[in-house]
Formats: C-alpha cells, sequence, structure tokens
C-alpha cells in the first residue's frame, strides 16, 4: 500500500498572489500521480497546505472515484480555537473523508511530530509547499527525503521535483 500512497505537508499560509496558481500545479501533479497507479493521499488536516491539498483530493474523487483521502491527525483538539468558518471547512472534510486516524487522543507537544511522521511512514510519494528552511513543513520533508520519499515541491519552479527517492 505504500508505494500507492503519497502524503502532502506544507506551509499553513500561502501568499494570496500564489494562490491560485499552486492550487493548479498540486491538480496537475495529483492527476500524474493518479496515472501512476497512486490511489491513497494523506493529510494532516492542519490550515493552508493541508486543507488546500484535502480539498483537491475530495474535488477530484469525481472523474478519479478510485483515489482515496485519508486524514492522519495530530489530535482531536485540533481545531478548537480555529475561526468557526475554517471549523466548518475542517468539518466538511473529515465528514468526506475516506478514512482518518489520529495519533494522539489529546494535544501534546509532539503530537504534530508524530502525525507528520505517520504521513512519511507510510508514503513513497510527498507532495509538499516548502518555502523555508525552518519549521514543521521543513523537517517532515527532510525526514521524507531521509527515508528516500519522492519529494515534489511545489514552490519550486524547475520542473517541480524536489528530490527523487532512491
Amino acid at each position: 500500500m505504500k508505494d500507492i500512497t503519497c502524503c502532502f505537508t506544507g506551509h499553513r499560509k500561502i501568499p494570496p498572489e500564489q494562490y491560485h496558481h499552486i492550487v493548479e500545479r498540486l491538480k496537475v501533479t495529483i492527476i500524474k500521480l493518479i496515472h501512476q497507479g497512486v490511489v491513497y493521499y494523506g493529510a494532516g488536516g492542519a490550515l493552508g497546505f493541508d486543507t488546500l491539498a484535502a480539498q483537491t483530493i475530495l474535488n477530484l474523487k469525481g472523474p478519479y472515484p478510485q483515489i482515496k483521502l485519508i486524514l492522519v491527525l495530530p489530535c482531536k483538539e485540533q481545531a478548537d480555537k480555529w475561526n468557526n468558518q475554517d471549523k466548518k471547512l475542517y468539518s466538511e472534510i473529515l465528514h468526506n473523508a475516506d478514512k482518518i486516524k489520529y495519533t494522539s487522543e489529546h494535544y501534546t507537544n509532539y503530537c504534530m511530530y508524530i502525525r507528520n511522521r505517520h504521513l512519511v511512514d507510510h508514503s513513497n510519494y510527498c507532495i509538499c509547499y516548502l518555502t523555508q528552511s525552518t519549521g514543521g513543513t521543513f523537517y517532515t520533508v527532510t525526514y521524507a527525503m531521509e527515508k528516500n520519499l519522492k519529494v515534489i515541491n511545489l514552490a519550486n519552479e524547475e520542473n517541480h521535483l524536489y528530490r527523487s527517492g532512491k
């Protein structure tokens, strides 16, 4: 199953002027992976890129009913402090996901770390939106490269292949 699984990781904030460009690149990249036989797509449920990735998978289920959205969430309280609009969107994504896995029952200082490692450990591909060399996205992409995942960075304009695994 790992061979046909892709995870997502990315920043919570996407510059508004890049949003539609990233959406289009994400859609094109996912469709290419679908044509290569990738069926399972894991998202961490955070605001920003995770939400965008989950919405894209849900939107592509019409023409590609074989694909599955798997939410790997850090804890059940993830969205408790979000605004009402973000909570509503989160709830819709949860309702339409094919599978939900919580890596921790409650919030801890390391539940995001556990979630990120779980996403990578169960994937062969990683689509990311990485523009910084610090933070959780950077850590997750570094870990994915160490685990030899095929990493595709949508923030990289040159063919957006960040690194191909061994």
